[in-house]
């Protein structure tokens, strides 16, 4: 089983829209809502991909509720802990045709957590480690909760030898190392926040100097960045995919878990990644990829 977590849940609403006029009134043409948030598109994935996973977070108020009956019906085992505040709610816009395929994301901070709440989370953590393969950590940080959380959820993960993927942006990618997760996977706009002044492999130095074993970074369509301990590898695309960005990382880092459970070499963890986040540009909402982008693209990828 491949666990992910997600701090902050969210009811993900995408509207389409043909041609946004980003002043004006306009008409959706189509509204997507599903339960969201970066784990739980990493586990719509991996479902997709026929793995066991099991999604686990924080969820309250009518919010979360929502978010739970739509995983429920969805068929993805979850085991959520409660919180008292309302989960969050998060806006995508997504300009179709438009021009270049405009997207406009508009993100609720999130509830409140009180020290106890999330020392209960950590309990129910810590208990489902006992029979996960891998742990997926990813996404922002609801109020209340340290920025160095992230970095103590590997490290208890590694203390019963289960390995960790961290896909954070600020304070909590800056922490996160020092859990010794296996893998670090921010951006390139993220790693240059984390680690300014420096080249992206430098970047990716960096944070392995600070503890992670390996560092990812994903740079759209220029491909994957790879610091790890066996070298520096690239993933170059052959072409680039069109449509809505969202969830495309979230596809990668399932990729990357796949592969961390499967010990496959780096070369095959990262073609296959990079396809998949490749193939979720191709749909309209996150958590899905489209099979026949997938099908064309993994084996155009160059790894060098």
């Amino acid at each position: 089983m491949i666990l992910t977590v997600t701090l902050n849940l969210a009811l993900d609403v995408t509207y389409q829209v043909p041609g946004v006029d980003w002043d004006g009134v306009n008409r959706v043409s189509a509204v997507h809502r599903r339960a969201g948030g970066k784990g739980v598109n990493v586990a719509r994935v991996l479902a997709a991909l026929g793995h066991d996973v099991l999604v686990t977070g924080l969820a309250g108020g009518p919010t979360g509720q929502a978010v739970q009956d739509d995983l429920r019906a969805a068929g993805l085992r979850h085991t959520l802990s409660p919180v008292a505040a309302d989960s969050r709610t998060t806006l995508t816009v997504v300009d179709t045709p438009g021009a270049a395929g405009r997207t406009a994301l508009f993100n609720e901070p999130g509830p409140e957590v009180t020290p106890d709440e999330l020392r209960n989370f950590v309990t129910t953590y810590e208990a489902l480690l006992a029979t996960a393969k891998a742990v997926v950590i990813s996404g922002s940080l609801p109020r209340g909760v340290p920025a160095d959380t992230y970095a103590t959820l590997a490290a208890v993960a590694a203390a019963q030898g289960v390995p960790a993927i961290v896909d954070a942006d600020g304070e909590p990618l800056r922490h996160a190392p020092k859990g010794r997760p296996s893998v670090v996977k921010p951006n390139a706009e993220e790693l240059a926040r984390a680690v300014p002044g420096g080249t992206p492999a430098e970047g990716a130095q960096e944070l392995r100097a600070q503890g992670a074993e390996a560092v990812v970074v994903s740079m759209g369509a220029d491909g994957l960045l790879a610091v790890t301990g066996e070298g520096t590898f690239r993933a170059r695309m052959p072409y680039t995919v069109r449509g809505n960005p969202t969830g495309a990382g979230d596809s990668l880092v399932a990729g990357l878990a796949l592969g961390l459970v499967e010990s496959a070499p780096w070369p095959d963890r990262l073609r296959r990644a990079a396809a998949l986040g490749a193939a979720a540009v191709a749909t309209p909402v996150a958590g899905e990829f489209d099979p026949d982008v997938y099908a064309d693209i993994h084996p155009q990828i160059v790894i060098t």
